[in-house]
């Protein structure tokens, strides 16, 4: 398990209203993602590359 503490962000499109959002934190080996409503029920983490392709999906039209 690491010990580095990870510094967590949500998007800047995150309302202030609660709903559906998750929270983001960067470290040089992984993207690790959480919900942020309930921060401990763990998080999963991917590759930067898996990241990446990910965010470029969710932004092509539909």
């Amino acid at each position: 398990m690491s010990t580095i503490e990870l510094d967590w962000f949500k998007s800047s499109y995150s309302g202030g209203g609660g709903g559906n959002c998750v929270e983001v934190a960067i470290d040089p080996a992984a993207v690790h993602i959480r919900d942020s409503k309930d921060t401990t029920t763990g998080e999963l983490a991917v590759s930067h590359d898996a990241f990446t392709a990910f965010t470029a999906f969710a932004r092509e039209p539909r």
